[in-house]
């Protein structure tokens, strides 16, 4: 089959695809979160949390026994629940004193949140740049940024691959600086046998309707200190109030929000949880099939994984050397998108080209907090970052589809097919460009 499908024609020249129909949508949820969710709801309590001290403070009976059992699973003594992963990454910056004119550092190449979570305290991004094998943050890059104003470090694990934790824990407590994990894409990805998104002070996963756990929408906080957990705690539910009865003398950032999950929600991710391990090798052996059927092919490099390392494949991340290949990106996706692979080119363009960033402008009309830094961002400050972007990365994205083995092996084909027939594609899309 192989052989005849490089014998045809490309689908951009008008031949038949190898994938003619849309991929099966991937659907995690069925009958059995229906029934948890249907147990909250005939408690008749939607929402058990009090933004007053006493037992109801931390929530009902479903959040309560979510938090539990994600302690059990990943070894955490303090969990601290949350409506999404952006609220819990804002809590952990409040939590840990963020103030006015600290300084962070982040990744350019993220979803937009981790990078806006340090502004609603009045603390300033400091971008670092990114390793080209993992596209998580690069520990070189991050200590050459570490300045006498850095108060913490927010790491993210990017696509389900986990940065390196000990590298840049180890560099975090030399400096006496706060490390911050976003695993929202990492759920059981590990280093050298630890969970991602336990390393550091403070972890947050989510739970957002694509992730490998999810409530439709969600977060979870973990950490190991309990002064740090019940803080969050107070930011997630109306701090101001409990203060006082709950003993909490630093008020730096005790204003409250209310960040609370509801308990159909977590109804919903107790029974998400019991299924994680399922769903992440069923991610996991997608993405695999994918690396063991293209891997070698000149110019495409498929996901690196670093050696001790648990890949849980968020989105399966395929580098394009474009002199290597003979084809721009551009056109080589165009030709598998002709053949039905579906798949995304890039990423997220770096976060401080953004107008947040680019205008200084982020709380109130004035530029405040960036009226308190002298600091620019400009094209340019992470060069790896913006060549994943603009060059290199293909994406497939294994949260999306249900795929059997037979069709991962058409898609592995349709990728061999256009690999086979690179030479043609630019004809081609002459063509089609002419018509």
């Amino acid at each position: 089959m192989t052989e005849i499908l490089f014998n045809e024609r490309l689908a951009l020249a008008g031949g038949d695809p190898v994938i003619a129909e849309p991929l099966p949508v991937d659907v995690t949820i069925g009958r059995e979160e229906a029934d948890a969710a249907m147990r909250a709801f005939d408690r008749g309590s939607l929402s058990a949390f009090f933004g007053s001290w006493g037992p109801e403070f931390l929530g009902g009976e479903e959040v309560k026994a979510f938090e539990a059992e994600w302690a059990e699973k990943f070894a955490v003594p303090h969990i601290v629940s949350v409506n999404s992963a952006t609220s819990g990454l804002i809590a952990a910056m409040g939590a840990i004193g963020l103030s006015p004119g600290d300084e962070v550092i982040v990744p350019p190449y993220t979803m937009s949140a981790t990078a806006m979570a340090p502004l609603f305290y009045g603390g300033i991004p400091v971008f670092a740049d990114i390793e080209p094998e993992t596209f998580c943050l690069d520990p070189e890059s991050v200590a050459a940024a570490i300045t006498d104003k850095t108060k913490a470090i927010i790491v993210v694990n990017l696509f389900g691959h986990a940065a390196r934790l000990a590298e840049i824990s180890a560099l975090a407590k030399a400096r006496g600086i706060y490390l911050i994990e976003d695993n929202a894409q990492g759920p059981l990805a590990t280093e050298n046998g630890r969970y991602a998104g336990t390393v550091g002070d403070i972890g947050i996963f989510s739970l957002n309707y694509h992730k490998h756990i999810h409530t439709g929408e969600g977060g979870m906080c973990v950490t190991h200190d309990a002064g740090l957990a019940l803080r969050m705690q107070a930011i997630r539910n109306h701090a101001e109030n409990i203060v006082e009865p709950a003993g909490i003398a630093d008020l730096t950032n005790m204003i409250g929000q209310n960040y609370r999950m509801t308990e159909l929600s977590a109804a919903v991710g107790r029974c998400q949880l019991g299924k994680v391990e399922e769903e992440v090798g069923r991610r996991q052996r997608l993405a695999e099939h994918l690396s063991d059927g293209l891997r070698g092919l000149e110019g495409l490099t498929v996901p690196a994984v670093r050696e001790g390392c648990r890949h849980v494949y968020y989105v399966w991340a395929m580098r394009v050397d474009q002199a290597a290949l003979g084809v721009s990106r551009a056109d080589f996706s165009a030709a598998l998108t002709a053949e039905g692979f579906p798949h995304s080119t890039g990423y997220l363009r770096p976060l401080y080209m953004l107008p947040t960033f680019q205008k200084r402008i982020a709380i109130g009309r004035d530029g405040w907090p960036f009226t308190l830094t002298e600091r620019q961002y400009h094209e340019g400050l992470c060069p790896i970052a913006e060549q994943m972007y603009r060059e290199e990365l293909i994406l497939f994205e294994p949260c999306a589809y249900r795929v059997d083995e037979a069709l991962a092996d058409r898609l592995v084909m349709a990728v061999r097919k256009v690999h086979a027939r690179r030479h043609e594609i630019g004809a081609a899309m002459a063509e089609t460009r002419s018509a």
